[in-house]
C-alpha cells in the first residue's frame, strides 16, 4: 500500500469520527442492530421497512425512532425526513388526520350498530325497577331517562326546502341558534362568492318520520363576519335577533338588530320590523338583557372595553377591561352581566352602579385561557364556563370556587359555544376536532360522543341545538347538527 493511499484511509477515517450524526448513528445502531438494519433497508424513498419484533403490538410499543412513523395497521416504519417523500408525502398532518378519520369512521360504525352505553350496567330494566322501588324521585327518573334516551339517538338527514333550492346545494352552514321556545332555527350560512346570508328555519314541521323543514330567507346580505349571535326579545320573547359583525377595511363593525318578522310572522298581529343598527367597532361579543334593571338593553363585549347600550333611548354606558371581552352573558334574577375575557377572567358587572366609581366589578374567577363562553344556570348560583383550552368548568358564584370539570372537550383557539339544558340535565359542545359530546351535569360524566357526518375539518365544525322539544310538543325531540351544506337530527322518543 502507497503512502498516499494510506493517507486517504487515514482523513476517511477521521471525518468518519468527527461527524457528529455518523456517531449517534452508530451508538443507536449497536442497541437497536436490528430495527436500524431494517431501516436502512427501506431505501430514502419511504418504502416500507420490515417490523420488529418490539412492535408487534402496536404503536403503543413500538420504539420513537427520529425521523421515522410507525403504522400500527401495516407494522412498518416509514420515513419522514425532509425531500424524502415528494411523492408521496408524509407529515406530521396527515398522520394526524389519517388517525382521526379512522376513528371517526369506527365511531360512525359504532352509531350504526348502537354499540353504545352511557353508564355500566345502565338500561331500560334498571331505570324501571329503581323507579318501582321508590329510589328515585321524579326530578332523578326524568333526568336518568334523558340520559338513557340520548344514548339511542340515531342520526337522519333532514330534508330543507326552500323558494331557492340551488342556494341549499351551495351555501355552508355557519352557526345556527335556535330560539327559547325551540320552534325557529335563526341559521347564518356562508355563500360560495363569499359573504354571508340569514335564513330562519321553522321547527314545527319537524315531524317523524318525514322531518321536513322550510327555509325562510330574505335578500339581506352582508360581507362582514358574524361574531357573535342572540335571540332579543325587544317587542315579545325573541322577536329579533342581535348579531355582531366585525368591521372590514373601510366599514366599521356595528350591532344588528334583525327582525325575525322579515323572514315569518310567528306572532299574531307581527307586522314587518325595521332593521337596527349601532355602529360598534371591533364587538366580540353580545347579549341581551332581560333583566328588569337594564330593560331594552343589549351588551357588546369590545377590545378591554364593555359597551351597554339602550335600543329605544340610544344612551350607552361603558365599562374599561384589562382585555378583550369574548363572551358575555345576562343574569336574570340578580342585576349582574357577566363576562369572559382573552385574558381568562371572569368577572361581573353591577348594572346598579352606572358606571360609576370603582364598585361595579364583581366576581372574580380565572382560567388559564381565553374564555369563549359562560353560561349562568338558572337559580344563578352556579356559572359554567369554557376556555381555548378546552378546560369546561363549573363554578359556585358564592364561593368563587370550580366544584365540577367536564373532560374530553377540544379546543385550540376556536370561540365554540356551551349548551346547557338543566331540564334534561345535560350539557352539549361541539370541540375544534368536529365532535359533539354530551355530558351529564350531575356529575360531570361523557354520556355521548357524536362524530361528524362528514370527514374531520376545521372549517367545517358542525354547529348543534338541543332540545326535548324541537317544534313544539308534538315535535321530534333531540338533537338538530348542521355542517357543511346538510342539516341533521338526532331525535330519540
Amino acid at each position: 500500500m502507497n503512502k498516499n493511499s494510506w493517507q486517504n484511509r487515514r482523513r476517511r477515517r477521521r471525518s468518519h469520527q468527527q461527524n457528529p450524526w455518523i456517531r449517534q448513528h452508530s451508538s443507536e445502531s449497536r442497541c437497536n442492530a436490528g430495527i436500524w438494519q431494517s431501516l436502512q433497508d427501506s431505501g430514502p424513498g419511504g418504502d416500507e421497512a420490515p417490523s420488529t419484533s418490539s412492535s408487534t403490538d402496536g404503536s403503543s410499543s413500538a420504539p420513537d425512532l427520529p425521523g421515522y412513523y410507525f403504522d400500527p395497521e401495516k407494522q412498518r416504519y416509514f420515513r419522514l425526513l425532509p425531500g424524502h417523500n415528494n411523492c408521496n408525502p408524509l407529515t406530521k398532518e396527515s398522520i394526524r388526520h389519517k388517525e382521526m378519520e379512522s376513528k371517526r369512521l369506527q365511531l360512525l360504525e359504532e352509531d350504526r350498530q348502537k354499540k353504545k352505553t352511557a353508564r355500566v350496567g345502565f338500561n331500560t330494566s334498571f331505570l324501571l325497577q329503581k323507579s318501582k322501588l321508590g329510589f328515585l324521585n321524579v326530578t332523578s327518573y326524568c333526568r336518568l331517562a334523558h340520559e338513557l334516551r340520548v344514548s339511542c339517538m340515531q342520526r337522519k338527514k333532514v330534508q330543507i326546502q326552500s323558494s331557492d333550492p340551488s342556494s341549499l346545494a351551495s351555501d355552508r352552514y355557519n352557526l345556527i341558534l335556535a330560539d327559547t321556545n325551540s320552534d325557529r332555527l335563526f341559521t347564518v350560512n356562508d355563500v360560495k362568492g363569499g359573504g354571508s346570508k340569514y335564513g330562519i328555519i321553522n321547527l314545527c314541521d319537524l315531524k317523524m318520520p318525514s322531518l321536513k323543514v322550510y327555509m325562510h330567507e330574505n335578500f339581506y346580505f352582508t360581507n362582514q363576519k358574524v361574531n357573535s349571535v342572540c335571540w332579543a326579545s325587544v317587542n315579545h320573547l325573541d322577536s329579533h335577533i342581535l348579531l355582531c359583525l366585525m368591521g372590514i377595511a373601510e366599514t366599521l363593525g356595528c350591532a344588528t338588530l334583525l327582525p325575525a318578522s322579515l323572514f315569518i310572522s310567528s306572532h299574531p298581529g307581527d307586522q314587518p320590523g325595521m332593521l337596527c343598527s349601532f355602529r360598534i367597532p371591533g364587538a366580540w361579543s353580545c347579549a341581551w338583557s332581560l333583566n328588569i334593571h337594564a330593560s331594552n338593553c343589549f351588551s357588546t363585549g369590545l377590545s378591554r372595553r364593555v359597551l351597554v347600550t339602550n335600543m329605544v333611548t340610544g344612551h350607552q354606558q361603558s365599562f374599561g377591561t384589562s382585555s378583550d371581552v369574548l363572551a358575555q352573558k345576562f343574569a336574570v334574577l340578580s342585576p349582574l352581566l357577566f363576562n369572559g375575557c382573552r385574558s381568562g377572567e371572569i368577572f361581573a358587572i353591577d348594572l346598579r352602579c352606572r358606571n360609576q366609581g370603582k364598585g361595579w366589578k364583581t366576581t372574580h374567577l380565572f382560567h388559564d385561557s381565553a374564555v369563549t363562553s359562560v353560561q349562568i344556570l338558572q337559580e344563578e348560583q352556579n356559572l359554567m364556563a369554557s376556555d381555548m383550552a378546552g378546560t369546561i368548568k363549573l363554578w359556585d358564584l358564592r364561593t368563587s370556587k370550580c366544584i365540577r370539570q367536564y373532560e374530553g372537550h377540544v379546543n385550540e383557539y376556536a370561540h365554540l359555544p356551551l349548551h346547557v339544558h338543566e331540564e334534561e340535565g345535560i350539557m352539549v359542545a361541539v370541540g375544534q376536532d368536529c365532535y359533539t359530546r354530551i355530558w351529564s351535569l350531575r356529575d360531570a360524566q361523557l354520556l355521548r360522543t357524536i362524530p361528524s357526518p362528514h370527514p374531520t375539518s376545521k372549517a367545517d365544525i358542525p354547529s348543534v341545538a338541543f332540545s326535548s322539544q324541537l317544534g313544539g310538543f308534538r315535535g321530534a325531540p333531540g338533537l338538530l347538527m348542521a355542517v357543511q351544506q346538510d342539516l341533521y337530527c338526532f331525535s330519540y322518543s
